[in-house]
């Protein structure tokens, strides 16, 4: 009787539209649940920083600390300017690009982690109050996280590009290769549609095609980790380690409104 239930309101669900009984209930319990979690978040956070610290002993914490933040910084830097020099050598000649591009965001803080292993889906504490829509890329502070899916008043459920139903427009940065990253239910990413003829090595940066309209150009998405090639297959078997990991950050940026490519501002 449950089955036949679940599949009755899932045939109901995706039949309706966004202005359904179902979505406006779902919208509601998102609204009245949000605080709940966004409490739950406030009063876990000390345990889990308790539980970091124990994992970092005989390590001086500071210098951990410090040597972390500094690899990331660099590592971001590193793929944004060489993003930065290679889209100038290509296009200074036919067009007076600028060097930087303005970007309208938004931070918000994550108050609610995926509820199962198989939904890629976190909730952050601002909504349609703010300004937030369906579609807005959300960013964290290495790179590409997702985008907006649901919107209540004060909340929003982000899709993580880790979800099964997730689909980037991306590229390899080195040999400007396309291709679509695509997330799985295990949570790991894959570059699919890329040609067994390109060059691929581990460590090449992947990005943002821009491809679609959806992401901006040149966000990070993350590193290759290995490209197997089969020799009757057309394409490569490309895994992909993202740059930011979802389940352990606490505030993302939302990128309200953008230009077509994400550059370093000058003197950055």
């Amino acid at each position: 009787m449950l089955v036949a239930i679940s599949i009755a309101l899932m045939t109901v669900w995706f039949r309706e539209g966004d202005s359904g009984p179902l979505h406006r209930l779902r919208r509601g319990v998102q609204a009245v649940a949000a605080p709940v979690s966004a409490t739950g978040e406030w009063i876990t956070r000390p345990a889990r920083g308790a539980l970091a610290w124990a994992s970092d002993l005989g390590v001086s914490r500071s210098r951990l600390e410090d040597l972390r933040a500094q690899n990331e910084r660099l590592r971001a830097r590193v793929a944004e300017l060489e993003e930065a020099r290679l889209e100038n050598a290509r296009l200074t000649e036919l067009v007076g690009l600028t060097k930087a591009r303005e970007i309208d965001s938004l931070a918000a803080h994550v108050i609610g982690r995926p509820a199962n292993a198989w939904e890629g889906v976190i909730t952050i504490d601002r909504g349609s109050d703010d300004g937030l829509t369906n579609g807005m890329p959300v960013l964290g502070p290495l790179g590409l996280l997702g985008q907006t899916v649901e919107v209540s008043p004060s909340s929003a459920k982000v899709r993580l590009i880790t979800d099964p139903r997730s689909g980037v427009a991306a590229m390899l940065q080195a040999t400007r290769a396309d291709g679509i990253v695509r997330g799985s239910i295990d949570g790991r990413l894959t570059l699919d549609f890329v040609s067994v003829d390109e060059t691929v090595t581990p460590g090449d940066v992947v990005i943002t095609s821009g491809l679609g309209g959806v992401y901006p150009k040149g966000i990070v998405i993350g590193e290759v980790q290995s490209a197997d090639r089969t020799p009757s297959a057309l394409q490569q078997l490309i895994r992909i380690t993202p740059a930011s990991d979802p389940l352990t950050l606490e505030e993302v940026l939302v990128v309200l409104q953008s230009r077509a490519t994400i550059e370093p501002k000058d003197g950055e």
